[in-house]
């Protein structure tokens, strides 16, 4: 019996991570690609380091290299588990970066996520930017 139980959960979590990654995938076409909401932009590169409450606040080091024909979906997940609806949007960072022609932005987010067991600054991370811009003007 205790087989049964465990294959049901282990579906409903597959599907739950299904209509999560399909949410995504919607989210990511909606924003649109880098190369038509941003035609001045040929590449951006956002360095990450993901940091957690507790002892051994370093949880991860993360490199995302954007180019042209990529989604202009700029919103990074928390790396906590069980944090809800969390994560970090960088969408307004890059956008103003863009509208400024700015090349280069350090900065720190809070996770945006909630949880009753997580503290409400359970992550944060702190980012660093770089944005190449071809040479014309738009």
């Amino acid at each position: 019996m205790g087989g049964i139980l465990f294959l049901e959960e282990n579906m409903a979590q597959r599907q739950n991570y299904n209509a999560k990654m399909d949410l995504k995938k919607q989210q990511q076409v909606a924003a649109g690609l880098v190369s038509d909401r941003f035609p001045q932009v040929t590449g951006i590169v956002i360095q990450m380091t993901y940091y957690r409450k507790g002892s051994n606040p370093v949880l991860m080091l993360r490199t995302v290299n954007v180019f042209p024909t990529g989604y202009a979906y700029f919103n990074m997940d928390c790396m906590i588990s069980g944090c809800t609806d969390g994560g970090f949007d960088l969408t307004p960072v890059i956008a103003e970066m863009v509208k400024k022609r700015q090349r280069l932005r350090k900065g720190t987010l809070v996770c945006s996520g909630k949880n009753a067991d997580l503290a409400s600054d359970h992550a944060n991370i702190a980012y660093e930017v770089t944005i190449k811009f071809n040479n014309k003007k738009p």
